[in-house]
């Protein structure tokens, strides 16, 4: 797949309305260089906040589609969508982490290095180790010890 990411994005801006196309991928090059998706943030129907540095998932089913994510579990399928990067209200837009390593502010719900991830079986806002093969695998995990992840969400 070839495309062309935004390049010089704030990651951690946020809005209340959108400043770019939903779906938009942007990136910040370095070393290593990290992909980024803009969404926009529901709270589900548990009032889930968005906290920076947590997984957050598809909302429903159109989730992806309409790229809106949510870091209530039970209000998605279950699709990890990338690691926020910046604390979201409801309807709010930002942007999400999808490929690279990523540092988390909350631990694993288990798993060792190297394991891989998915949001079956987790808590809201983390991950949790792949157990089926019908398991959506979205990371792996790197140094779990210090909740380092390396980011393979879905484009």
């Amino acid at each position: 797949m070839s495309f062309a990411p935004v390049l010089g994005i704030d990651v951690t801006s946020v809005s209340d309305t959108a400043e770019f196309l939903l779906g938009q991928h942007g990136a910040v090059v370095g070393s290593p260089t990290k992909l980024y998706k803009y969404v926009q943030y529901d709270t589900g129907s548990a009032g889930a906040a968005a906290v920076a540095g947590e997984v957050a998932y598809y909302y429903t089913l159109d989730g992806f589609k309409n790229n809106v994510v949510t870091s209530d579990l039970s209000d998605s399928v279950e699709i990890g969508a990338g690691v926020l990067q910046a604390v979201m209200t409801d309807g709010q837009f930002g942007w999400i982490q999808i490929a690279g390593p990523a540092t988390l502010t909350i631990a694993l719900t288990a798993g060792s290095d190297g394991s891989n991830l998915t949001p079956t079986g987790s808590a809201d806002g983390t991950l949790d180790v792949t157990t089926a093969s019908t398991d959506h695998i979205c990371a792996i995990a790197g140094d779990i010890s210090d909740k380092e992840i390396i980011c393979t969400f879905p484009l």
